[in-house]
């Protein structure tokens, strides 16, 4: 069973990203579990069609310990694919990132882990500093991790800032990068800029994914684009990341660049004037 986080700053496309190549790879008769980890818990939205399911936290704090069951708190998707939210607190209260320790210290308890899964991937926060959003590495639960990013500076800041920690606790003998994912914004340069990030990070550019607005017209239908429209060259895309993903085992421990150093490298390429 591979465990995989992807990671990224809010508005990048993570979410969208993550549940497209869970589809593709149901697809190939993975059986896959998605556990959503943002408090939000619109991390497996596409994957169910729009349909919402009671978080982690919400059942607990709703229902009885010894009535909480698995499948109260697991929901299938497209493909089989296994939904699960995490949730967060009440708001103004709390923690979001305790949120995270508590579903799958929940779901492990539970079983869910028993299974014949082929992947777990966790669908994480990547533009908050909270020990609890960095759980699913710190734990030893994922092991490859990939950084969803953009040509943009703050997907890269927040890309930058999230191999720091992968760094750290690689120390620990476990968490790697398996690459970048660049979710395009068209901007200047983005593929030669992108490439040019990942390689000083010490880790690859796994794919590129061209801006279409197939994405939304899928969205807007809440459905992955391979569910809405399996025929559409945007599908093919999510199906190529699916197959490299399986495929990688080029794993490595980052290499984070200073603040500095990510300024200069956007205008190398042209971002600023």
């Amino acid at each position: 069973m591979r465990q995989i986080a992807f990671y990224g700053k809010g508005g990048i496309g993570k979410s969208t990203t993550q549940q497209n190549t869970a589809a593709a790879l149901a697809d190939l008769d993975n059986q896959i579990m998605v556990v959503g980890c943002d408090p939000k818990a619109d991390c497996t939205r596409l994957l169910l069609r729009g349909k919402r399911q009671a978080t982690v936290l919400d059942t607990i704090r709703e229902t009885e310990e010894e009535e909480i069951k698995l499948e109260t708190l697991v929901t299938d998707g497209y493909g089989g694919v296994k939904c699960v939210e995490a949730g967060g607190p009440e708001p103004g209260v709390g923690c979001g990132g305790r949120g995270v320790i508590t579903a799958i210290q929940t779901l492990q308890e539970l079983g869910a882990y028993n299974g014949n899964l082929d992947y777990v991937f966790y669908d994480v926060l990547g533009d908050v500093v909270c020990g609890g959003f960095a759980m699913p590495i710190r734990e030893g639960y994922a092991r490859e991790i990939y950084l969803v990013v953009s040509g943009e500076y703050m997907a890269l800041y927040a890309a930058n800032n999230i191999s720091k920690g992968i760094k750290k606790f690689a120390s620990r003998g476990y968490a790697r990068l398996g690459g970048v994912i660049c979710n395009s914004r068209m901007v200047e340069n983005e593929r030669e800029l992108v490439e040019e990030f990942a390689r000083r990070i010490n880790t690859k550019m796994i794919h590129f994914i061209p801006r279409d607005k197939d994405v939304q017209r899928a969205e807007i239908n809440k459905m992955t684009v391979i569910d809405w429209n399996p025929d559409v060259n945007q599908a093919q895309e999510y199906r190529e990341l699916a197959k490299k993903i399986n495929e990688n085992q080029d794993f490595t421990i980052p290499t984070p660049i200073t603040q500095d150093e990510l300024e200069e490298l956007m205008k190398t390429y042209g971002v600023e004037d």
